[in-house]
């Protein structure tokens, strides 16, 4: 069994990538083997419209032609067992390097048929965490859910993991960043975080016990 992880976040050892490699952790504890991808050490572009993914007929029906090095993680997420995403909040939406992932990965499966339907071959546990310095009440709810939304479609569910009002920096008094009490902050990090984290390992798991029951059904009796 396999889970993949992908890290939308430049930064490989704060908040998004802190709480996927707890996830990954939380699947291990359930016999799964994991990965963390950071996209950001990867040379790739987003959709570039050719449309080879949806030629009838075509070499490249239903994934993706483009050849970078996202070509490989895409293979290996489609045979993967289940899949967690991560990315901070950057202008009320993901970074862009996890918009470009998630054209890469959700597009050719989405078809141009009534209601989208999707062309993915089976179903697979998926979750999306997102990070963000603003509070709950702020999140982008509709940037959120729609996302949520077309996990859903492709890979029939998706689990949402928010974790809000986090820690951007060490020290807040390098940073012009007036409108945050870092007292505050530091004090949010230490006391919530951690149990984003443990929710995280939760999540995992559950991820991983959800592709075994799906593993264990597919297979011939």
């Amino acid at each position: 069994m396999n889970v993949i992880a992908i890290n939308g976040s430049s930064r490989k050892k704060w908040n998004t990538a802190t709480l996927l490699k707890h996830a990954l952790e939380g699947a291990a504890t359930e016999g799964a083997a994991t990965e963390l991808v950071h996209l950001y050490d990867l040379d790739f572009k987003g959709c570039t419209s050719c449309f080879s993914c949806k030629k009838i007929g075509g070499k490249s029906y239903g994934r993706c032609a483009m050849k970078d090095e996202l070509t490989p993680v895409l293979a290996r997420i489609a045979a993967a067992d289940a899949l967690v995403l991560g990315s901070p909040i950057y202008f009320h939406t993901e970074s862009g390097a996890m918009r470009s992932f998630l054209e890469r990965l959700l597009f050719p499966y989405v078809t141009y048929t009534p209601d989208y339907k999707a062309i993915f071959p089976r179903t697979m546990p998926t979750a999306f965490v997102y990070t963000m310095n603003v509070s709950e009440e702020m999140k982008p709810a509709e940037t959120v859910a729609y996302t949520q939304s077309v996990l859903q479609r492709v890979f029939g569910g998706c689990e949402l993991l928010l974790s809000t009002d986090t820690l951007q920096f060490d020290d807040y008094s390098k940073y012009l960043s007036t409108c945050w009490d870092a007292a505050a902050k530091a004090k949010r990090w230490a006391e919530v975080f951690p149990q984003d984290c443990a929710r995280a390992r939760e999540l995992g798991a559950r991820l991983a016990q959800q592709a075994g029951g799906e593993a264990r059904r597919a297979s011939p009796i």
